[in-house]
């Protein structure tokens, strides 16, 4: 799919085109959504350099994901979006020429709907691609502080189910969920803080005083989210810790009990073992009230080894 958005006349007009249209004057943003080999060849007509596909655009390499060509600038950034309960890192190309942005993803992105919708309500005076850009990393900075505000809502709750449920099977999977999303946090922040000092280092004559003030106050959101970060990382590991004590502790009652049972029943079963042996000469198997007896010596000793526990505090 592939999406226009044109300035004209101070006004932002959007355009689905096709590969039989051309690229609108003025285009603002051009952004393509999971294109195919046909749309991939309408791009190719209109740029210097190979279209980059999927397995470029989630290229790890520091060389392939920020760089400079005949183009203008390259940046992949890893976008965060949520899915239920999960958060995950999608891939997004960026193109930034003189006179539009080029945006390749393969996947829907939250963010870049809410900067269409932004744009289409006139609630951003965007007018260069420099400007365009940075708005959307901006988007992005702000929904990664409110993501890490979710997270440690989550923990907080969690925090108190460690002591009040019995049942943690629940509380494991939510801890471990909660940590792989903090791990996506953590890694789109650090992306976006490469992405933006790249900037802020090989492509700065090409902005405008506001730009890099505004690149400047997202890199210091970006070092003051960290510590945050780092904070929910240790919490969900003394969460962990806490829960694995925890569950210990409630294996070791269970073992104790059985460990008490098994002593309290050992006096009557040797007891009722001694009686049960058959022997000839034993005296008590003619006696009229040798069963009576050993039930009252069974119960008396299973008592006694009862009462003896509870006095020492073991119960």
């Amino acid at each position: 799919m592939i999406t226009a958005y044109v300035y004209q006349n101070r006004k932002l007009t959007v355009h689905e085109l096709t590969i039989h249209d051309s690229l609108p004057d003025s285009t603002l943003w051009l952004d393509m959504k999971k294109p195919n080999e046909d749309e991939r060849l309408w791009l190719r007509r209109f740029s210097a350099e190979d279209v980059p596909d999927e397995e470029d655009i989630n290229e790890i390499e520091a060389s392939a994901r920020f760089f400079q060509s005949k183009d203008g600038l390259h940046i992949n950034s890893l976008f965060p979006q949520r899915f239920g309960t999960e958060v995950r890192g999608i891939n997004v190309s960026f193109n930034l020429r003189t006179d539009f942005l080029l945006t390749i993803r393969e996947d829907d992105v939250g963010l870049i709907r809410l900067l269409r919708n932004y744009l289409r309500l006139g609630r951003l005076d965007i007018t260069t691609p420099q400007g365009l850009m940075l708005e959307l990393f901006n988007l992005k900075v702000d929904y990664l502080s409110d993501l890490i505000e979710d997270v440690y809502s989550v923990l907080e709750s969690v925090g108190e189910d460690v002591f009040e449920n019995e049942e943690l099977d629940d509380v494991f999977k939510l801890i471990t969920l909660q940590e792989d999303s903090n791990g996506k946090i953590r890694l789109s922040l650090l992306d976006t803080q490469r992405s933006l000092r790249y900037m802020q280092r090989y492509y700065r004559e090409h902005l405008s005083e506001e730009n890099v003030k505004d690149l400047r106050e997202m890199l210091s959101d970006i070092e003051s989210l960290m510590p945050h970060s780092q904070f929910i990382f240790d919490k969900l590991n003394f969460l962990l810790d806490a829960a694995m004590g925890f569950s210990g502790l409630q294996q070791n009652k269970i073992i104790k009990i059985f460990s008490v049972a098994a002593v309290v029943f050992l006096p009557p079963t040797v007891i009722a073992s001694s009686y049960g042996m058959n022997f000839a000469n034993m005296p008590e198997l003619d006696w009229q009230f040798g069963y009576p007896m050993a039930i009252g010596m069974m119960l008396a000793s299973a008592a006694g080894t009862y009462l003896f526990f509870k006095r020492k505090g073991w119960l």
